[in-house]
């Protein structure tokens, strides 16, 4: 490791799905002498890995990776406890002089691990009404209720994320506040370098039809079929993830395989997008090309600012 760099702290590569964040941040994870933790959330479960674009161990060239592979499907996701293993595991890097190189385009994830983030308590009984809003109703009817309540959550939330609307209608009632003001001001609980991989709108669609191309070639399908049976459909995070969503309403003959390939293209371009409004608002993020034509320098680039001995 080169004595330019200061003492170990955090980087969080961020960004949109295809900009290139894994391979960064295995490069800078081998540079440093350092350990991926993942903050991508559907990369937590098990069996999840051609949809997610999983690094395979050959991808991770030797780096260890965290917070892989932790959950099963059926286990619904929690953003405050993966706060709580995001930082155990951070911590025990820092303590061992290990740069913890946090990667992952989870907005909220990203902020769970390394801001000073307290998530609002739950209430069985709205929960539970709330719930049976969204059977009766559907995703759709509640997400236009988030809008008119909290514009800017609504931007950040997918229409079919029912989980995600669940929860921010439940936070929004029990504190009388939009679900966004309880987000604090960027307020890091460690010193972070978070680097945001750019990639023009253009190109970056191109990446994800391409992407989700060869997600179908390497065995989506069958992965989904696997995990099907393992509970997937009753999962209420891992459902929902992209690709898996739309393979499960084909294979329950709600639409063609042809026509599920089609829909992951479009939802995963709104969600990149999506990512991306939400890590723009966050002015700590020092913004890098990952453009192909700017792929060679990406990596001399982000070190140079590795380099510098104080981040925001």
């Amino acid at each position: 490791m080169s004595s330019t760099f200061p003492a170990p702290r955090v980087i969080a590569v961020v960004g949109p799905t295809a900009a290139g964040k894994s391979d960064l941040g295995v490069f800078l994870a081998r540079e440093l002498g350092g350990e991926v933790v993942n903050a991508d959330s559907m990369q937590l479960y098990r069996g999840m890995d051609i949809g997610t674009a999983k690094l395979t161990p050959e991808e991770r060239k030797g780096v260890p990776h965290h917070l892989l592979d932790i959950w099963d499907v059926t286990v619904a996701a929690s953003v405050a406890e993966y706060q709580r293993l995001a930082r155990e595991r951070i911590d025990a890097l820092l303590a061992a002089g290990r740069w913890p190189v946090l990667v992952g385009g989870s907005g909220l994830y990203v902020r769970g691990a390394v801001d000073h983030l307290e998530f609002p308590g739950t209430d069985p009984d709205v929960r539970a009404r709330l719930e049976d809003e969204l059977t009766l109703r559907g995703s759709g009817a509640l997400h236009a209720r988030l809008a008119a309540a909290d514009p800017e959550a609504a931007r950040a939330i997918l229409p079919g994320n029912g989980r995600r609307i669940v929860r921010a209608l439940e936070v929004i009632e029990i504190t009388g506040r939009p679900f966004t003001a309880n987000l604090p001001g960027h307020d890091s609980v460690y010193d972070t370098l978070q680097i945001g991989v750019d990639v023009a709108r253009p190109e970056l669609d191109a990446r994800i039809a391409d992407r989700v191309d060869r997600m179908w070639d390497a065995g989506l399908v069958d992965e989904v079929r696997a995990l099907e049976a393992q509970g997937l459909r009753e999962g209420r995070t891992a459902s929902r993830a992209l690709g898996y969503q739309q393979v499960l309403s084909a294979l329950a003959g709600e639409c063609t395989l042809e026509d599920a390939r089609s829909e992951t293209v479009r939802a995963t371009k709104r969600f990149a997008r999506r990512q991306d409004s939400w890590f723009r608002r966050d002015p700590r993020v020092h913004w890098l090309s990952g453009a192909a034509a700017d792929l060679t320098e990406l990596p001399r680039l982000a070190l140079s600012l590795v380099e510098r001995p104080v981040t925001a």
